[in-house]
């Protein structure tokens, strides 16, 4: 049985993005694996299962998965959207003329998509 009584789950997995294909397209597609995933999750691995969701867009994926996993504390669910990190990194160092190893502290608020902004509040560059 998949995920059972597992400690921690690392979802890899998600529909990749094909030519000519809207955001809401790929959405849609991701929806029924990470719902599915959530409810495996929540029907077989320990309550205390960390979960790790790295395929894009990684944030409503996870969103989507925690909410299908009944029983297992949202603070247990997170996600990796380094890339769209690095990606903020770099424009602000090019924006201050450093190297983006530089930059640290950067935060990005918002969906894998125009709704994602960088919050440089606590940006600090040397």
């Amino acid at each position: 049985v998949a995920f059972k009584d597992i400690d921690v789950a690392i979802l890899v997995g998600a529909f990749p993005r094909k030519e000519g294909m809207e955001r809401a397209d790929l959405l849609k597609r991701n929806v029924s694996i990470f719902k599915s995933a959530g409810e495996a999750l929540s029907a077989h691995a320990k309550k205390t299962v960390k979960v790790l969701v790295v395929g894009n867009p990684a944030n409503t994926n996870c969103l989507i998965c925690q909410r299908s996993a009944s029983g297992i504390p949202a603070e247990n669910f997170t996600c990796l959207t380094r890339l769209d990190q690095n990606r903020a990194q770099v424009q602000i160092a090019k924006r201050c003329d450093v190297n983006a190893q530089n930059v640290s502290n950067v935060i990005i608020w918002g969906n894998h998509s125009s709704t994602q902004f960088p919050d440089v509040r606590f940006t600090q560059v040397q």
